[in-house]
């Protein structure tokens, strides 16, 4: 699938299946815990999925894992690689690699780096609208979250 997003960059959109190797330099969670989705608040942006950078020499997994606990206190148990995309914009191109991620534990932290920490909803929908970031809005990432309950990892 192909998109333009609200930022007009273009998006490539593939979805996974299990035994697909993740090749991302970014990672999205979207993620769950104790049946609600778990979202991170940005500093800037608002409330989004967390996700991030990978850091040199890091697989999407340790990306991932690093990214959630950093932004939410969240522990990962368990991620299922679901889908890619790649954002191409004048300046650049990145990809990311998206999983479906269930959370066993969030711990209370200090500092969550760029972001006020973990908040839960059961739905984008609920996300108030002047809160919300951009990236909730993102074609991409709502066909991944469409998956996700696709794929009855979660019913929104």
């Amino acid at each position: 699938m192909e998109f333009i997003d609200q930022k007009n960059q273009h998006i490539k959109l593939r979805y996974c299946k299990p035994n697909d190797q993740p090749t991302g330099d970014h990672v999205l969670g979207l993620t769950l815990y104790r049946n609600t989705m778990l979202f991170t608040k940005h500093r800037l942006r608002g409330i989004e999925f967390p996700g991030g950078k990978c850091e040199k020499g890091e697989s999407t997994l340790q990306a991932l894992a690093r990214e959630i606990y950093e932004e939410t206190g969240g522990h990962l148990q368990t991620a299922y690689y679901i889908a890619q995309y790649t954002v191409t914009n004048a300046q650049r191109s990145f990809t990311k690699d998206v999983y479906v991620c269930i959370i066993d534990a969030i711990e209370p932290k200090v500092d969550y780096f760029e972001t006020h920490g973990p908040i839960r909803f059961q739905s984008i929908e609920e996300v108030p609208k002047g809160d919300k970031s951009f990236l909730l809005e993102d074609p991409a990432i709502l066909k991944c979250v469409e998956r996700m309950t696709e794929l009855g990892f979660y019913d929104t």
